[in-house]
């Protein structure tokens, strides 16, 4: 099924409507799609390196629009639709182990959980479920998102398709490498 699925998202990839496809898989990943959007955003940046900047932004806003989309079905359906979410993804007990963190680091857990690899649906699922408030998921969500999707752009645009098999090797460590960047940077400026 996800083979099919890697391969259906790949031929999309090379359509000539490809941005809107991201666009789509972007928002629908943030809820119930399995596959994340770095697999269209990726050959999309490669084939058009001038117009990086332009895909990570949709990519980025689509998956923040999709996110409200699982804001939503945590928040108003958590017992139906978001527990078979979870279940579906095998992500059921994460979500028991979020709330803690959530209630402890607030923004900042969705940042840093927002832009690593873990499934973004279990965040945005999560906030709803624990009434995060709208405002400070939003906030926390752009950044998350605009982390990972301009990292993984700029980094192609810059290095062309030799970072390639790095990045979608080691798209966990890229990304992580961004999150504890980031991080280290507001404890700097904080403590300064």
């Amino acid at each position: 099924m996800l083979q099919k699925t890697y391969d259906w998202m790949m031929d999309k990839a090379a359509h000539r409507h490809a941005i809107w496809w991201l666009a789509l898989i972007s928002f629908i990943e943030s809820s119930v799609f399995p596959i994340p959007p770095d697999i269209m955003l990726i050959p999309l940046v490669l084939a058009a390196p001038t117009r990086w900047f332009r895909i990570a932004l949709i990519c980025t806003l689509s998956s923040v629009a999709g996110g409200y989309l699982g804001y939503a079905i945590g928040y108003y359906f958590m017992d139906s639709v978001g527990a078979w979410v979870l279940a579906a993804f095998h992500l059921t007990e994460k979500f028991a182990a979020f709330k803690p963190l959530v209630d402890q680091y607030g923004v900042w857990v969705i940042i840093v959980k927002g832009a690593t690899p873990i499934p973004y649906k279990l965040i945005t699922i999560a906030a709803g479920a624990f009434k995060f408030d709208l405002l400070d998921f939003t906030f926390a969500s752009f950044i998350a998102r605009a982390m990972r999707f301009f990292l993984v752009a700029a980094l192609l645009w810059k290095f062309g398709p030799p970072i390639r098999d790095f990045v979608e090797k080691r798209l966990k460590l890229v990304t992580t490498i961004a999150v504890v960047l980031l991080v280290g940077g507001f404890l700097v400026v904080k403590l300064l």
